[in-house]
C-alpha cells in the first residue's frame, strides 16, 4: 500500500531494483500490479542488465538478435515486444522450472530405455578452446574423477586427430568422447612455443561464389568423415576469452562441416562449451557466443554452456544435456 502513492515514474524506478521473481510476486497482489509488473521497459532493462551473467542458452531460448538493437519505440503488429515473455524464456532459472514440470511419464520413458543394454552414445570433440587456451580442458577431464570419471582408456587411435575415452556421468550413465585436434601433438607443442598459426588438417577448403562474394566453405578429411558417420552428437569448445581474436564466421563454417546431413542424421545434437582457461578470465557472454556463431542457423537442438577448464565449471550441465538429448533421438 505504501506504494500506491507515488507516481508511476518512481514507482518504475523502485521496482527496478527488485529481481524478477520478486517483481512477479508483487504482481500477485492486486490487479493494478499484475498490470504495472508487466512494463516493456522494465523487463527490458533486466534483459539486458543480467543477459551477460547467465551461464547457459539453448535453441529454445535463445533471444532474438534484434531486440537489442530494435529502438524501445518501435512496434511490431502495434503491440510493444514482450520483453517478459522474453525474459521468461531465456533466464536459465526458467527454463529449469519448465524442465521439472515436464509430465513424469518422460521420466518413466527414460528409465524403461535404461534397462535395455546399448551402446555407450558417442561424441566427437573438436575446437579451439581445445588447444588455444592456457589450461588444457582434456587433461582436466582425465584428471578429475570427483567431477568426471574416467570409465575406460582408448583402445584405438586415429592416427594425428585423436582418440576415444569413455567417461562415467554422476548417474553411472557412461559416454564416449572422440576428441579431434587440428594437428598432432607434436605440431601443436611447436606452435604454443614459437606462438605461431598452424593449419588445421582436419578440414579442407571449397570455395564458392554466393552472388558477388566468395562463400567459405569447409570438408572433413577422410578420417574425421568416419567419425561424424558414428557420433550421436557434436561437443564444440569455443574459445570464449573476451581478449583474444575470434573468427565465428570461419568457426561457423568448421561446424557446418562436421554437422553435415550427408555424414549422418541431421536431429544431432551440439553442446557448445563457451570456455575460458580459468576463473577471473574475462569472457564473451554465452547468449553473445550464441549469435556470434549464428547457432540460430542450425536445424539440430543446440546449448552454449560456459565452462572453466581449470576447475570443469559447468561441464556437467553440459554433458547433461548432451546425453538427455542423444538418448531422446535414440528413443526416437
Amino acid at each position: 500500500a505504501a506504494l500506491d502513492g507515488f507516481q508511476i515514474d518512481v514507482q518504475l524506478n523502485i521496482m527496478s531494483f527488485l529481481s524478477p521473481q520478486d517483481l512477479c510476486h508483487l504482481g500477485s497482489t492486486s490487479s493494478y500490479w499484475r498490470a504495472a509488473v508487466q512494463d516493456p521497459l522494465l523487463w527490458r532493462y533486466f534483459l539486458l542488465r543480467d543477459l551477460p551473467f547467465w551461464t547457459s542458452v539453448d535453441w529454445k531460448s535463445v533471444p532474438d538478435a534484434e531486440i537489442f538493437n530494435k529502438a524501445f519505440s518501435e512496434v511490431s503488429d502495434n503491440v510493444l515486444y514482450d520483453y517478459m515473455a522474453v525474459y521468461k524464456k531465456s533466464c536459465p532459472r526458467g527454463r529449469r522450472s519448465l524442465k521439472s514440470s515436464r509430465p513424469r511419464y518422460g521420466a518413466v520413458t527414460l528409465f524403461l530405455q535404461s534397462l535395455v543394454t546399448q551402446a555407450e552414445p558417442r561424441f566427437a570433440m573438436f575446437g579451439p578452446g581445445l588447444e588455444e587456451l592456457d589450461d588444457s580442458l582434456v587433461q582436466k577431464m582425465m584428471t578429475c574423477p570427483e567431477i568426471l570419471l574416467v570409465a575406460g582408456l582408448p583402445q584405438r587411435q586415429i592416427h594425428g586427430i585423436g582418440s576415444g575415452v569413455s567417461f562415467q556421468f554422476n548417474n553411472n550413465q557412461k559416454f564416449n568422447i572422440l576428441t579431434l585436434y587440428s594437428t598432432t601433438s607434436v605440431e601443436r607443442r611447436k606452435a604454443r612455443a614459437e606462438q605461431a598459426v598452424t593449419v588445421n588438417k582436419m578440414f579442407y577448403q571449397d570455395n564458392s561464389i554466393v552472388g558477388n562474394q566468395q562463400a567459405v566453405h569447409y570438408s572433413v578429411i577422410a578420417q574425421v568423415k568416419k567419425v561424424c558417420e558414428v557420433v550421436d552428437g557434436f561437443i564444440y569448445v569455443a574459445n570464449a576469452e573476451a581478449h583474444k581474436k575470434h573468427d565465428r564466421q570461419e568457426e561457423l563454417a568448421r561446424i557446418l562441416a562436421m554437422i553435415d546431413p550427408a555424414l549422418g542424421p541431421p536431429n544431432r545434437p551440439l553442446l557448445v562449451l563457451s570456455c575460458v582457461s580459468r576463473v577471473g578470465v574475462k569472457r564473451i557472454p554465452c547468449v553473445y557466443m550464441a549469435h556470434q556463431l549464428q547457432l540460430n542457423l542450425l536445424r539440430q537442438p543446440w546449448m552454449v554452456q560456459d565452462t572453466v577448464a581449470a576447475t570443469l565449471s559447468g561441464l556437467l550441465s553440459g554433458i547433461e544435456w548432451l546425453l538427455e538429448e542423444a538418448n531422446c533421438k535414440n528413443a526416437q
